[in-house]
């Protein structure tokens, strides 16, 4: 069964508290490779059958308006997963 994967991140100008929790975390284990971390969120929609254009608009639409708070965040991809 295919899954549609929808990746959804805080917008770039807001900022990510969890992130710099991180962030900060990697640095006092001594990790200075990293400048900056973001932290967002992945859905995982398992398809019953063959992924469509009709299938594919759907998760854009709920992407869109149920997986996302548009005020504060960012649908960054939307992939099919064999």
């Amino acid at each position: 069964m295919p899954t549609i994967v929808v990746d959804v991140m805080p917008k770039a100008e807001l900022l990510d508290p969890q992130g710099k929790a991180v962030s900060g975390a990697l640095a006092r284990i001594g990790v200075e490779s990293f400048t900056d971390v973001r932290i967002g969120k992945r859905f995982e929609l398992t398809v019953e059958g063959e992924v469509d254009d009709d299938v594919l608009a759907t998760a854009r639409r709920i992407a869109d308006d149920v997986l996302s708070n548009a005020v504060i965040e960012d649908v960054v991809g939307i992939e099919v997963v064999p």
